[in-house]
């Protein structure tokens, strides 16, 4: 048996509370659901019983709020959880709510990733997974949405031309030019065909 140690309202929405349990935040729930069910500071309860409270109480609005969320852009099934999490959703609403959306295909990392890929240009495939792991992306799908992208030498050359711009060409700045690439990303294959492409002598790096 657990304690409620604390009930207090949320600062950005006053229609609900956080309940902590045991001296630690453990969820967010509506003022007349913690009313209904007497909940106070002081209270022997078990977690379970605040997980189907929450559950019965709250899982459409979840939902709804998940689907608020998702009408902006396109979310990672890691992004939804964080930010159902971060509302104070228990793990059963939010498990709920990702069954829903996966349901309907709402959330789908794979459909994430290949989208993203194929939005983002001057970006080598390191940098794109290093992109997409941060994101949450599952990572067979981010493995999967990579396998259909073929390094382009000629964009890779695009963004060094850039990158060279009103500088003085020599082998220190193009030596720096060729670390920018790695660090967009590219491989070091490619990276060496662009400066090949630059009509310098690349054999050196």
């Amino acid at each position: 048996m657990s304690e409620i140690t604390f009930i207090e309202p949320q600062k950005k929405d006053k229609q609900r509370c956080n309940v902590y349990v045991d001296g630690v935040f453990y969820c967010g729930i509506k003022l007349e659901v913690a009313l209904k069910y007497r909940l106070k500071a002081g209270m022997q309860i078990e977690k379970s019983m605040l997980d189907e409270i929450q559950f019965e109480t709250e899982k459409s609005q979840a939902v709804d709020k998940a689907m608020t969320h998702l009408s902006a852009t396109m979310k990672t099934k890691k992004q939804m959880r964080d930010f159902l999490a971060k509302k104070g959703y228990t793990e059963n609403v939010i498990s709920y709510v990702l069954d829903k959306l996966e349901y309907y295909k709402l959330v789908d990392d794979y459909a994430y990733c290949r989208a993203y890929v194929n939005s983002i240009s001057g970006k080598g495939k390191r940098a794109l997974e290093a992109d997409l792991l941060k994101r949450g992306a599952d990572k067979k799908a981010i493995e999967e949405a990579l396998s259909a992208v073929e390094e382009d030498e000629a964009a890779a050359f695009t963004v060094l031309e850039k990158y060279m711009r009103g500088k003085q060409i020599s082998k220190e700045s193009l030596y720096k030019g060729f670390k920018y690439l790695l660090s967009k990303g590219y491989s070091y294959d490619t990276a060496k065909s662009a400066l090949g492409k630059f009509g310098v002598d690349n054999e050196d790096y």
